[in-house]
């Protein structure tokens, strides 16, 4: 059974109505669960549970604490290109968007890296747009080529591909693979998908299942909080695709993002808005649910919010970000597929790291 099918499981489920439904000893019986199911989680979700994010809160600390200890691993995003073949209606990237479109020569590609190893982090990950034909595969493995003299962990968050694709650039030394499904509600998805190969909704449901049989190491999955209009069925079917995921390849690390939408080039505007609260009640709910699942937070949310959220359930964090090509050793902000919200070296966020407490880890993970 593929990942699609078990979606086709909660076709008849209103979630509305057991949103609704949810009542505080509802929420205080699964609390005091040690195994969640699904609907558990769901439940977690509810309006009944905001009342109790404090119990929450200290419960997904334990959890946290027992499986990863007090350490949150740091890693930088690297841009290779931001040329795109869609019309994500969301994103900077967007075809129809009046940008700047570069992609790193072998040459700049090096000077970038450079950069971030003197900042002493071992993990990066590696960014394309939706282009297949100028950001081909080939590429992307000599890039991850130049990369891996530099860092013990590769990871793409790229277009997606087929298993094969995926095989080969491991072998080129990748071993993490991040692809967001954006939104699982499927009108949706191809509402906000006009144009471009990523309008197939069932080639990228699939592609994180495709990469943990070719042998990635890692595989993180997330949606873009604030494409639907009830934040909660995206939240769900997110925590559903990674326990999923992590059930059927034991041998794969599992983790989720949870990024909301920031300001970008385009007019498009959030279906709803995902509040800071909850933001840390599905964080807190991911937690319980998917006790061993990595959890990651990007520069996305603010510096106090990131700060805060540490001891709840985070395992890996980004420093040092910029999204443009090019971004760390040059000015190219006119390529930037969106703005950022904590703007902190790779140092200060080792500081606030330290401060609440944790160990910021620079490296977990050596290839053979």
């Amino acid at each position: 059974m593929g990942f699609s099918e078990v979606l086709a499981q909660y076709d008849t489920l209103d979630m509305a109505a057991y949103l609704a439904a949810v009542q505080p000893a509802d929420v205080e019986r699964v609390l005091a669960k040690h195994s969640l199911t699904p609907h558990d989680y769901l439940t977690l979700l509810s309006p009944a549970a905001e009342g109790m994010l404090e119990v929450m809160a200290q419960k997904a600390n334990e959890i946290s604490l027992r499986h990863f200890g007090r350490t949150i691993q740091l890693f930088t995003p690297l841009y290779l290109a931001n040329y795109c073949t869609n019309q994500c209606v969301y994103c900077g990237f967007n075809t129809a968007n009046k940008i700047s479109r570069m992609q790193l020569t072998a040459e700049e590609l090096t000077k970038e890296a450079q950069a971030i190893a003197a900042t002493g982090l071992k993990h990066i990950l590696i960014l394309t747009g939706d282009a297949p034909a100028k950001s081909t595969v080939e590429y992307i493995g000599d890039c991850s080529n130049i990369l891996r003299e530099y860092f013990s962990s590769i990871s793409i968050e790229v277009y997606a591909m087929t298993q094969d694709e995926y095989a080969y650039l491991i072998d080129r030394g990748v071993d993490g693979l991040t692809i967001y499904q954006e939104t699982y509600n499927k009108p949706l998805y191809e509402e906000l998908h006009p144009k471009g190969p990523k309008r197939d909704y069932g080639f990228r449901l699939d592609a994180p299942e495709r990469g943990c049989k070719a042998g990635m190491r890692t595989v993180n999955v997330g949606a873009l909080l604030g494409l639907e209009s009830v934040w909660q069925r995206d939240a769900f079917y997110t925590g559903v695709h990674a326990e999923y995921l992590q059930r059927k390849y034991p041998g794969t690390n599992i983790a989720i993002s949870l990024p909301r939408m920031r300001p970008h080039a385009g007019s498009y505007q959030p279906a709803s808005i995902v509040t800071d609260k909850h933001l840390v009640q599905l964080m807190l709910a991911q937690r319980i649910f998917l006790p061993s699942v990595g959890i990651t937070v990007s520069t996305r949310e603010p510096a106090a919010l990131r700060d805060n959220l540490m001891p709840l359930g985070v395992t890996k964090m980004s420093a040092g970000v910029t999204t443009a090509v090019g971004g760390h050793t040059a000015d190219n902000s006119s390529t930037e597929q969106f703005e950022i919200s904590d703007p902190r070296s790779v140092e200060e966020m080792c500081s606030a790291i330290e401060a609440r407490g944790f160990q910021p880890i620079f490296k977990d993970w050596e290839p053979f």
